[in-house]
Order: structure tokens, then sequence, then C-alpha cells
């Protein structure tokens, strides 16, 4: 009598746990579905150049491994171009390693001077399409630059995000690609008399 008394004692004790933990299990499920779709991420810094100096720099992928903090994620990562040499219809893809992972950008639209707007296709590590903008704004001594990207997290992504920061992560990089692209142009700059 008491073994059984025991036995039923365990059975329902692992009951009562299964139950909670695929309550648990379920209550996380509707928490990530519940999260946010879409995404802004935006830096934006001076530039010590004039607008007609830094927007050859961004609407040309040929210039990007000049400052983009992306080209120094695979040194021996594969890369093509397609299209014409700058502006809409010119295409950069890659494919490197698990930092680098592989994608597709192509310029949808460029106002010289203004904005270069880009379409983002990933492929690896998680496939996505985001939408990105540079916004160039003259000021005095320089030039202004916003480097934004919109898109939507899937499931899988939003989840991710419960564990690491995507503003944080990718506007770090946007940032220092900004530093990168100041430095450049400074550094192709004509010299002074």
């Amino acid at each position: 009598m008491i073994k059984t008394a025991n036995f039923s004692r365990r059975v329902l004790v692992a009951m009562y746990l299964g139950i909670a933990v695929l309550v648990l299990v379920v209550a996380a499920l509707v928490f990530v579905a519940m999260r946010p779709e879409d995404f802004h991420v935006e830096r934006s810094a001076q530039v010590s150049a004039p607008p007609d100096v830094v927007f050859p720099m961004i609407n040309n992928f040929h210039q990007w491994a000049r400052w983009s903090p992306y080209e120094k994620f695979d040194p021996d990562m594969k890369k093509t171009f397609e299209g014409p040499e700058s502006g809409p219809g010119a295409v950069y893809a890659w494919d490197g390693n698990s930092k680098a992972g592989a994608g597709r950008t192509t310029i949808l639209e460029s106002k010289p001077g203004e904005l270069v707007s880009i379409k983002l296709e990933m492929f690896k590590p998680f496939a996505g399409t985001n939408q990105v903008a540079f916004k160039l704004v003259p000021t005095e001594g320089g030039t202004r630059v916003s480097w934004g990207m919109d898109g939507k997290y899937n499931f899988i992504t939003k989840g991710l995000c419960l564990f690491m920061d995507m503003d944080a992560m990718i506007g770090k990089e946007f940032a220092e690609g900004l530093a990168n692209l100041d430095a450049a142009v400074q550094a192709h700059a004509p010299k002074g008399n």
C-alpha cells in the first residue's frame, strides 16, 4: 500500500512538473511571438568633407572596402560586382565566413549629395531583406551622414533578440563605418595650398 502511494505521488509530481514546463514553454513562445516585428537602427556622424565628396564613397560599392567595417569580417570573402559602376542598379554580392555571412546589396535610388537607398538581402547566417539608407545633409565644415536600416524580424530573430541587442550590435558597426568614412574621405581629399 505504501509503495503504491509513493508511486502515485511521484506520478502526480512528474505530471505537475510536466504541465508547469509546458506552460512555461507556451508562455515563452507567446512572448516571443508578441514582440515587435519591425526594427530600425540608425547612427549619424559628422564627416569632414562636403556632400559631393562623401557621396561617391557611398554610391559606389567598389569604394566600400575603404570604409565599411563589414569588409574586415573576412578578408578572404568572395566578392562580385554587377550592373553599373555606381548608382541605381549597382550590385555587390559576397560570400564569406560565418561572421561575414553571404548576401547581396543593390542600390535602388541615389540622389547626388543627398541619398543612397539600398536593398540588403542576407542569405547566411539568417535570411532576411532590409532597407538601408544613407542620408547626407550639408553642414558647416562638412556633411552630416546618417546610416539607417529598417527591416522585419522573423520568429527566430525575435527570439534571438531577447539575448542580444540588435541596435547596440549593428549600431556599433554603423558608428565605426561612419568614422572610417570620415577618415577615408580625409585621406583622399586634395591637400591645401
